[in-house]
């Protein structure tokens, strides 16, 4: 883990009606790698925020967690393909373009890029 930042994003739980398949669906989409602490609970490294997955009912709208990529099109291109639902196609803002999707437990997330 990078060292710590002041106020900066340390850690995301999520809450997942099937952590296999949430498990799934985010290495497809973004390659990332986790750790198993039971059948429960699953953690992932990621270079700038750790987190994780744990069993319960997804409750959607009370977060939008913004991942970055270098290639949008690619990665809106991998998250359709491992399922997930377009919510907002490409779109610009200052500062860049981004997309928001939902995932199999219908968290609404975007991705941007510069």
């Amino acid at each position: 883990m990078q060292k710590l930042k002041r106020e900066q994003i340390q850690y995301i739980e999520f809450l997942s009606a099937d952590v296999n398949k949430a498990k799934d669906f985010y290495t497809k989409c973004f390659g990332w790698k986790f750790t198993d602490y039971s059948p429960n609970y699953t953690a992932f490294e990621g270079e700038y925020v750790d987190g994780g997955f744990t069993t319960g009912k997804p409750i959607n709208g009370t977060i939008l967690v913004i991942l970055y990529s270098a290639d949008l099109e690619a990665t809106r291109d991998k998250v359709l393909a491992a399922g997930g639902k377009i919510v907002k196609d490409i779109f610009s803002f200052p500062g860049g373009r981004r997309f928001q999707f939902t995932d199999p437990d219908d968290y609404e997330l975007a991705v941007w890029s510069e």
